[in-house]
């Protein structure tokens, strides 16, 4: 589990193709590589992936994970490319502080940028959702977008806004992103388990 608060900026340092559809990602990062176990989570642009190897490259560190196919198809993950930027984050651990919500790393779709008006102290965007997820976001819920927690201002159709402050676009790849990005989409767990309970409940 993670908690959407972004910890470090990754940097995609070499995409090599392996057998059966598997892509194996190389990403240089700034955690402590004693620190990152073999079989650990890490979530990359809000994608949970597990680490396979590590190494050191010019005193940076860097870890290496492996997307399988149906990532690579229903995530960006199948568009990085070397010297892509992604948003990290270590998997929760007992104790620690939940300062966004609770994200699984299992991106449900592909959302895309439709509009970003820049304000005096924050940016707002809007972003437009394949239309199967759009009744699992509502206003004043949370969203996962490429691993960063937010909470949702207001939902028109298939298509919702977020304010970002400061800090974040600072910390993270959202402030990079501009009209047409694409950029991953997690929906609240309580919406997408509250739905099924629903689907569940009206079945004969």
């Amino acid at each position: 589990m993670f908690t959407g608060i972004v910890t470090d900026v990754g940097e995609v340092l070499a995409v090599m193709p392996r057998a059966e559809g598997l892509r194996r990602l190389i990403v240089g990062c700034s955690y402590d590589r004693a620190s990152i176990a073999l079989g650990a989570s890490i979530a990359c642009a809000g994608v949970c992936l597990s680490v396979v190897e590590t190494g050191e490259r010019h005193g940076r560190t860097w870890f290496a994970v492996d997307a399988a196919a149906e990532t690579l198809a229903v995530t960006t993950a199948g568009t990085w490319r070397e010297g892509a930027r992604i948003n990290l984050e270590r998997a929760l651990k007992m104790g620690d502080e939940l300062g966004g919500h609770l994200v699984s790393g299992h991106v449900d779709g592909v959302a895309s940028v439709s509009a970003r008006e820049d304000l005096s102290d924050m940016a707002r965007f809007a972003l437009t959702v394949p239309g199967v997820l759009a009744p699992f976001i509502a206003p004043k819920g949370s969203v996962a977008v490429d691993g960063v927690s937010l909470t949702v201002n207001q939902v028109d159709g298939n298509m919702f806004g977020v304010l970002i402050i400061p800090h974040t676009l600072d910390v993270t790849t959202l402030g990079a992103n501009r009209e047409g990005d694409r950029l991953n989409l997690e929906v609240d767990l309580m919406a997408r388990y509250a739905a099924r309970l629903l689907e569940a409940r009206g079945a004969p």
